[in-house]
């Protein structure tokens, strides 16, 4: 759906599960889409799991070529909430040494929760602000069946960019205070 359209977008892969769709992964970066670590098993949340370090190491390694130069990294939220918990001081540290560029989010519709209303939800979420970085997800029963509804039906430039205010820590600087999300 995404090379019909011409799409580039973002795939933050945990990595228990690359071992298992590894050529998916290897098509995805094939064709251009950038590939982030997203947790070694995902953890919910990243930030209270006592293994922060280990997760964010362990996944990365795993992804190896495959990995995005910034090396992108996307933390395990608990149902999408951007809170206290969703990193720890120690995943800061890591990210910082490790030169990482943290991605956060700005909309998630549910897409795993909700397989009839995501689509609703995020258009009304892309409405309310002027960029929007939307996650989604790739297990069963989430975005797969309704995603060329939500390409058909979105108004607004989809780029493979991510908004800013959604980068608190960009090859290992902390450009955004990332406070509010340790507990």
């Amino acid at each position: 759906m995404l090379a019909a359209r011409g799409l580039k977008a973002s795939f933050f892969v945990v990595g228990e599960a690359l071992k298992q769709h590894r050529a998916l992964a290897e098509r995805a970066h094939a064709e251009g889409h950038w590939i982030g670590n997203h947790t070694l098993t995902h953890p919910r949340p990243l930030g209270e799991s006592g293994t922060e370090v280990r997760e964010i190491q362990a996944a990365q390694a795993e992804l190896g070529a495959l990995a995005h130069p910034d090396r992108l990294f996307r933390p395990s939220g608990a149902g999408g909430d951007l809170a206290p918990g969703l990193l720890s001081t120690a995943a800061v540290q890591a990210l910082i040494a490790g030169r990482f560029t943290c991605v956060l989010w700005n909309a998630v519709p549910g897409d795993w929760k909700d397989p009839d209303g995501w689509v609703d939800t995020a258009l009304a979420q892309i409405q309310q602000q002027d960029w929007t970085l939307l996650v989604l997800h790739d297990v069963a029963g989430a975005c797969a069946d309704r995603l060329d509804e939500l390409l058909q039906r979105v108004d607004a430039e989809i780029v493979q960019a991510y908004p800013p205010a959604c980068v608190p820590i960009k090859r290992g600087a902390v450009r955004r205070p990332v406070d509010r999300y340790l507990r």
